[in-house]
């Protein structure tokens, strides 16, 4: 008699999804992954500029041009792209929130007439 295993392949909890982690908990080592692949042209010029200045998800959310300007970024172009990456992860960012605000507001749709 063969005995049948459980499925292991998939040990994912049910209903959870697989969710990139919130850039506000990111650390230093994360936006340098980060500026590796969305920016990889320039990651060489400005990885340690990001790691000296403790650049963290949160303090990326924040940036802007000039911010760009005071990490040592002075070429236009390099600043340009960078700042073009920033704006994507911001807006990324923003449209998670607004789907988790979403989702709340849904599950507190539901009230338990049964209650009252």
């Amino acid at each position: 008699m063969v005995e049948e295993t459980p499925n292991t392949t998939n040990n994912k909890p049910k209903g959870k999804t697989n969710r990139p982690r919130a850039v506000y908990s990111w650390t230093v080592a994360d936006v340098q992954k980060w500026l590796e692949r969305h920016c990889g042209e320039y990651y060489d010029h400005y990885a340690s500029n990001f790691a000296v200045h403790e650049v963290t998800g949160r303090t990326l959310l924040r940036i802007n041009d000039n911010s760009l300007l005071r990490l040592g970024i002075t070429d236009v172009q390099h600043r340009d792209a960078i700042w073009r990456q920033i704006l994507k992860l911001r807006l990324k960012t923003d449209i998670m929130e607004i789907r988790d605000i979403q989702k709340r507001n849904t599950n507190n749709m539901f009230y338990d007439y049964s209650i009252a």
